[in-house]
């Protein structure tokens, strides 16, 4: 029976009409009901119509994407969808992946996950901040880069995302730096990223210590499905654990390339990614070519091909 799992993308997959196309379903319409009634504003409103603007403040995407992606997994368990063997989330997906596999109540996620977009703005100050993807250098050599920039400024590697594309975060001087190195070195592109925050790097400590506050009241329990987290590409079954890997994430890398290989290495052959857009799916294939991966949120057609290809999978294994 061949294995697979659950991926939950994080800032970045967010469009206005994301999951449009699933309005007519009343598990994806309830759940965003249920997101409205904890937030007291129209999450599915904003979702669809917009401003564009307004959807990318991290405060609004971050539960915007949190709610899109459970609705997406509690609409595949409504038709007796299969139950992956592991689960995972980058970055702000994590707490999707959580919520999913039942370690966290979903009402306290998009508490959380919303003040932990408030916490994250408000540690750098507007514009002095900054992210940027480079493609075609191994993180030996970004690494190598930031620490040369790192006497006149504060940049490091933030998402190990494939075996060359690595995202940097630091003080915005110090990413221009580094990103011009990084083209002398030969990188093949630098894409500056429009964030409103370096998130996954010692300057989000000030967010740290507020969100700490608020992860140490969470109701954790040890999740139902095995997610493996960004820290360190393991599963935590422990609850104090878990809490401790969610402080710990805004502060230290994305391994996202880690969690891949460690996926490969238990057997699993295929991911669905569970969101809007198909960031992720890129990044597996980037990744490993043999690592098949479907995005469920472009459409029920979709979501519907993904099961059947699981099913399929599992009949002919």
């Amino acid at each position: 029976m061949p294995r697979f799992a659950f991926l939950f993308p994080g800032q970045g997959s967010q469009h206005v009409g994301m999951l449009s196309a699933f309005a007519k379903q009343a598990v994806v319409v309830e759940t965003f009901e249920q997101a409205n009634d904890v937030l007291a504003f129209d999450l599915w409103r904003l979702c669809n119509e917009g401003p564009e603007l307004e959807l990318n403040k991290t405060i609004n995407t971050q539960p915007a994407l949190l709610t899109a992606s459970v609705a997406l997994w509690r609409l595949w368990q409504a038709d007796q969808g299969m139950q992956p063997d592991l689960m995972a989330g980058h970055s702000l997906g994590e707490y999707s992946a959580l919520v999913c596999a039942q370690a966290l109540p979903f009402e306290q996620a998009l508490r959380l996950v919303r003040q932990r977009g408030k916490y994250m703005q408000r540690a750098v100050a507007e514009g002095s901040g900054a992210m940027a993807a480079i493609l075609g250098l191994g993180l030996p050599a970004i690494e190598q880069i930031c620490d040369r920039i790192g006497t006149q400024g504060y940049v490091r590697p933030a998402n190990i995302n494939t075996q060359h594309q690595i995202v940097i975060a630091g003080y915005t001087n110090a990413v221009k730096r580094a990103c011009k190195r990084a083209q002398e070195a030969g990188a093949k592109k630098v894409v500056s990223l429009p964030v409103s925050a370096p998130s996954h790097c010692a300057l989000m400590q000030p967010a740290v210590d507020l969100l700490a506050e608020d992860i140490a009241a969470l109701d954790i329990k040890p999740p139902h499905i095995p997610v493996l987290h960004n820290v360190d590409a393991s599963a935590a079954k422990n609850p104090q654990q878990i809490k401790d890997n969610l402080i710990k994430q805004l502060v230290m890398p994305v391994r996202w390339l880690d969690t891949i290989q460690t996926m490969r290495a238990r057997g699993l052959s295929c991911a669905l990614e569970c969101g809007p857009g198909r960031v992720l799916s890129g990044l597996n294939r980037s990744i490993d070519r043999a690592f098949q991966s479907f995005p469920l949120g472009a459409s029920p057609s979709a979501l519907q091909d993904a099961r059947r290809s699981v099913s399929e999978g599992m009949k002919h294994a």
